[in-house]
């Protein structure tokens, strides 16, 4: 099936992309396996977007939700692009084909793994990356979060609702949470300088071990949860896009136009330096209107 307009994502950056579309009257379609992506994972209120002196994340991508209800939704994951005869080709795991004259991709991030012992034994069974998701399993028990930036600070803020006793381990010597989330924080046991090396357990964890000043060091707790940055999706796009040493699409900051006329990448994905929800829906705003002038 042809369209106009084809969004490979729906984070914020993908969704406004699809209100923008939708507003200029093209025919859009939305590929992604879920809706959300980072933000719908933020239960802590989002104090810095306009219009709204406190919104969750999932509340705010309910709202944006509600407002293209009018465009195609394909909930699968997308494996390659191609383009042929100014025409881009997207596949999907079904075996599904899309055919579009402007492809917008607003994959984002995945979360960043450890790679230490144990991490990917205990997946779904005391390691997690989603506080969101997972957090009322953890009710009265003891967790341990890696990562001191605001991710971790903000999951801490949020499994306060639940746990018994919260860790923030953070291998710098200082955290990097902003003052605010810090002080959102009181109450939680901070561990600077601390590096995860293994995490234990029998059917479920019960135990980390860290190295602290050159010292081992266990911690018996219930539940792990990493934050420890994000790795871009950019798998599927192939020698369309260039990447930079991160793995994020390079793009003309002007457009957010890719190497390929008329592919476009917005929001986390992208080689900008500020991952902020509100630069991701102007951006995605931005690829549209260039993406209806290219058309």
């Amino acid at each position: 099936m042809m369209y106009d307009l084809v969004i490979v994502g729906a984070g914020p950056a993908g969704m406004t992309s699809a209100i923008y579309s939708a507003r200029q009257k093209l025919k859009t379609l939305i590929i992604s396996k879920d809706f959300g992506g980072q933000m719908a994972q933020k239960a802590v209120e989002i104090e810095n977007y306009p219009g709204f002196e406190k919104i969750t994340g999932f509340d705010l991508i309910s709202k944006m939700e509600n407002q293209v209800k009018n465009v195609d939704v394909v909930r699968e994951k997308v494996i390659e692009v191609k383009k042929e005869n100014d025409i881009f080709f997207l596949k999907t795991e079904g075996d599904k084909v899309f055919q579009s004259k402007v492809v917008i991709i607003a994959t984002g991030a995945e979360p960043r793994r450890l790679n230490v012992l144990g991490e990917v034994n205990y997946l779904g069974r005391g390691v997690s990356y989603c506080s969101t998701c997972d957090g009322p399993l953890f009710k009265n028990k003891e967790v341990a979060i890696i990562g001191g930036g605001d991710a971790g600070f903000e999951t801490a803020i949020f499994m306060k609702n639940y746990a018994s006793k919260i860790y923030i381990l953070e291998q710098e010597e200082s955290v990097k949470a902003s003052i605010d989330n810090q002080k959102k924080a009181s109450g939680i046991e901070v561990i600077t300088s601390a590096r995860l090396k293994e995490i234990k357990g029998d059917n479920f964890v019960n135990q980390i071990v860290f190295e602290l000043s050159g010292k081992e060091k266990t911690l018996d707790v219930k539940g792990v949860f990493i934050q420890a940055g994000y790795v871009p999706e950019t798998s599927f796009p192939g020698d369309l896009v260039e990447l930079n040493e991160k793995k994020e699409i390079i793009v003309n900051f002007e457009t957010f136009e890719t190497k390929t006329k008329g592919l476009f990448a917005v929001g986390d994905v992208n080689c900008g330096k500020v991952k902020q929800i509100v630069v991701a829906c102007g951006q995605g705003a931005t690829a549209v209107i260039h993406g209806y002038k290219y058309i």
